[in-house]
């Protein structure tokens, strides 16, 4: 709320100003600070309007966390001030700028409860924002993109430059899967394909994609973190949020979600619980033309999840701040499928595979975070310790019949990790254009996951043996200490900063040290703002970051299997590192704004994937990881919004990127005559892929509380190591109407509503293969939500791990 009234207040004074003289030598300056009148407590965010006398504004600005102002540059002569914020009158009061009077102090400008204002807020905006900051955007969640569907999963594809596998659930960022998903600022054990699908959509405050993080942040992620923030209320009194929301196609779907708080005093409870209950149908075929055959896929997925935050902040005095929360994450459910192995030239060849996975799984996080602010403003030392874990068990069916030798068999997995992550922050502010910053950090990551078979599998020799157990275990321990500078001068801001890091990893295969990596690396960072004018702000950033391997692409357990593929990780697999350029340009329009960036990333030791085929049966392939020579990717992005009238607005964006793409494939050099070992065929292909998305959301305001809106989106073709992917394109529409005086919303949307949504693809690596995947995209949501209690807002200063804001303007999106 905060930067959309700064927005807001700058986008106007832009052409207003224009109208004073830019001669005059007089230039004011006001200062004061805003206080509730009841509980006698400083008004963070508070919004001041400085405008002439017939109303034209004419520059603005917001209190800092103690309710302080300061706004210079006023024209000489009489101006009006407005002091205003949600749920209280408005303070209005006149002031004259002359010779004798350029420093205005207004002193503590007390503010009262407006009793029938209250009544009229909505906490949840109607349509979503972005704002462009110095090292990410930042997108407030707003009724539109909720009414997108119930879960995270479901608003991650309507983001600029973010895609969502839909049949993995691999979400991307630039077009590159290497990105730290994170909530309220945590890292979480979940995977992030099931994390997304937990998220209800309602309890979503923002999403930040962070592309260039600074040296003060964790490097991990080529292309860079997405942070999703949840709903916190702080208002004074008890306060909530309750939502249901039921979705449609093939199979129901049911989530819903509350929000709750308690503030009074020295003391805020705070919780929320979201449930989400879903089945999932999917569906789709592979044709190799080279032996005549056809697999054919049909999956039914059935879920339930629950995820519960509970915690308390204490506020000792002004100087000391004490909290604590938990998250527990709840989640089983079942995969049922079945492949048909159609052979049209033999149907003696003919198999089926009979498909059942069960799994459950507890991820529990603590966190406690203690504050210390000195007496300068903004001085302050920050202590915080989150410990995570994750326990998962997995039970899997696999049941044959027709030609294949296989017998049927069950595979057991069982998953326990832990992570401890300490952080100690030192923030000094040496003056009032130039901040010091110093910490450290300790990350303790460890996994043991254990798998049992009755299974059988075939020896070098390619004889059926037992399958045998394996456990693995996994230790990465991390610790680093870090300084960013920063100064501000006339239209110019600068950060530099440095992250210095020793990494100690080991890896054992049945008690076998089967792996080691012990590494330093440096990781630094430059920031460099210019803003000319209110309405155009340019940035340019550099920062070297990290790809460790994920879990699943170092897990020598088989992470999944089909008749005729299965995947394998890689123990030893090694970090890549990348060094990323990118520049920004942000112009405040009239009726919107606009923003447009490129990108550079140079990256060494590539990590993709490896394809192989099996030796012990030349029609199966396997799929793996490995590390490859150094490559590079750019790509550019445009994003914008604009409101032709007072009941239409539209945001538009579109990016574009370019990766060479490196890996090892085989193939067969006679697939259809009977080919043995010495048919196989090594090479190392390189792929330049250079694909594009487009999207436009629009937003029609049809009365007071009713809006329709309509969304579009186009992928174009994606090139990959082993097939080429068809454009992909939707179109969805929805309403929304609100009731009980705002305090209600139900939602009706419909997507997909052509029913185009489907993943098309042709390859020639290692088989020649031809395929479509289906899955429920067409579907209907209905929700309604509801918001009870109020009260006064009064906000506690607190950092979120990995995705402090750091200064800077941006637009409306």
């Amino acid at each position: 709320m905060k930067q959309l009234f700064v927005a807001v207040v700058l986008l106007f004074g832009v052409t207003s100003y224009a109208g004073i003289d830019p001669d005059s030598e007089i230039k004011g300056k006001i200062s004061g600070r805003v206080i509730d009148k009841d509980l006698q407590q400083p008004i963070p965010y508070a919004t001041i309007v400085v405008k002439t006398m017939s109303g034209e504004i004419i520059t603005g600005g917001v209190t800092d966390d103690l309710g302080n102002f300061k706004i210079e540059d006023l024209p000489e002569g009489n101006s009006i001030v407005n002091v205003q914020f949600i749920g209280y009158r408005t303070f209005t009061t006149e002031i004259e700028v002359s010779r004798r009077n350029r420093n205005i102090d207004l002193g503590e400008i007390f503010l009262e409860e407006d009793v029938s204002a209250l009544d009229e807020v909505t906490v949840v905006a109607e349509r979503s924002t972005i704002q462009q900051k110095l090292d990410r955007k930042v997108i407030t969640i707003g009724k539109d993109l909720q009414t997108a569907g119930p879960t995270a999963s479901d608003i991650m594809n309507n983001l600029p430059s973010v895609n969502v596998d839909q049949q993995t659930g691999a979400l991307s960022l630039r077009g590159n899967q290497n990105v730290r998903v994170m909530v309220d600022g945590k890292l979480t054990n979940v995977p992030v394909a099931q994390l997304l699908k937990q998220i209800p959509s309602t309890s979503i405050k923002q999403i930040e994609l962070i592309t260039n993080p600074s040296a003060k942040y964790n490097p991990e992620g080529m292309s860079g973190i997405i942070n999703i923030v949840l709903h916190k209320n702080l208002n004074i009194g008890f306060n909530g949020n309750a939502s249901v929301g039921l979705t449609y196609e093939e199979q129901a779907k049911f989530n819903s979600s509350i929000d709750m708080n308690y503030r009074n005093g020295k003391i805020n409870l705070f919780g929320n619980w979201g449930h989400n209950s879903s089945k999932n149908e999917n569906f789709g075929n592979i044709f190799r033309p080279d032996d005549n055959s056809e697999q054919l896929f049909e999956f039914l997925d059935d879920s339930r999840s629950n995820l519960v935050k509970v915690g308390i902040d204490f506020y000792l005095n002004d100087k000391n701040t004490l909290s604590f929360f938990t998250n527990q994450n709840f989640f089983d459910g079942g995969t049922g499928g079945l492949t048909d192995i159609v052979y049209y030239s033999n149907s003696e060849l003919n198999q089926t595979q009979d498909f059942l996975q069960e799994r459950d799984n507890l991820s529990s996080q603590y966190n406690f975070n203690y504050k210390l602010d000195f007496d300068k403003e903004g001085h302050n030392i920050e202590l915080e310790a989150d410990f995570n874990t994750f326990t998962g068990e997995e039970d899997a069916l696999f049941q044959f019949t027709g030609a294949s030798i296989i017998d049927d068999y069950m595979d057991f997995v069982d998953t326990d990790r832990e992570r401890l992550t300490v952080n100690l922050d030192y923030v000094n502010p040496l003056n009032e254009t130039t901040k010091l910053e110093i910490g450290g950090e300790a990350r303790l990551f460890e996994t043991n996951l254990e798998y049992m078979s009755t299974g059988q599998t075939f020896n070098s020799e390619g004889e059926l043996i037992p399958t045998p157990d394996t456990n693995f275990d996994y230790k990465r321990d991390i610790y680093s200490a870090y300084v960013t500078y920063g100064k501000s001068f006339d239209k110019w801001s600068v950060q530099l900063g440095a992250r210095f890091e020793t990494v100690d990893v080991k890896a054992d295969t049945n008690t076998v040290r089967s792996f080691t990596n012990d590494y330093m690396q440096v990781y630094p960072s430059a920031f460099v703002t210019y803003t000319p004018s209110e309405a155009n702000q340019f940035q340019v950033s550099y920062s070297r970051r990290v790809d460790r391997p994920g879990l699943s692409q170092v897990n020598p357990i088989r992470e999944w299997s089909t008749p005729l593929i299965s995947s394998f990780g890689n123990t030893s697999l090694e970090p890549q590192f990348t060094n990323s350029i990118e520049a920004n340009y942000t112009k405040n329009l009239k009726k919107g704004s606009i923003t447009g960036g490129v990108f550079y990333r140079a990256i060494e030791d590539e990590i993709n994937r490896a394809v192989f085929v099996d030796r012990t049966d030349l029609s199966k392939v396997i799929l793996t990881f490995d590390n490859f020579d150094n490559t590079s990717a750019y790509g550019i992005e445009l994003s914008s919004n604009y409101r032709p009238t007072n009941w239409w607005n539209f945001n538009f964006s579109f990016d574009l990127y370019t990766q060479t793409q490196k890996g090892i494939t085989e193939s067969l050099n006679n697939p259809g005559n009977d080919p043995g070992i010495e048919d196989i065929v090594q090479e190392v292909v390189e792929v330049d892929n250079t694909a594009w998305n487009l999207r436009m959301f629009n937003n029609f305001k049809a009365t007071k509380n009713l809006t329709f809106s309509a969304f579009g989106f186009y992928r174009g073709q994606n090139r990959g190591l082993q097939f080429e992917v068809e454009p992909m394109y939707f179109v969805n529409i929805g309403a929304r109407y609100n009731l009980w005086e705002g305090r209600g919303t139900f939602s009706v949307n419909y997507n997909d509503i052509f029913d185009t949504m489907r993943f098309r693809f042709d390859g020639q690596r290692p088989y020649a293969q031809m395929g479509e995947f289906n899955w429920e995209s067409n579907t209907i949501f209905v929700g309604l939500s509801y918001r009870f209690g109020g009260g006064k807002y009064r906000a506690k200063s607190r950092k979120r791990r990995d995705n402090d804001e750091k200064s800077g303007s941006g637009g409306i999106f």
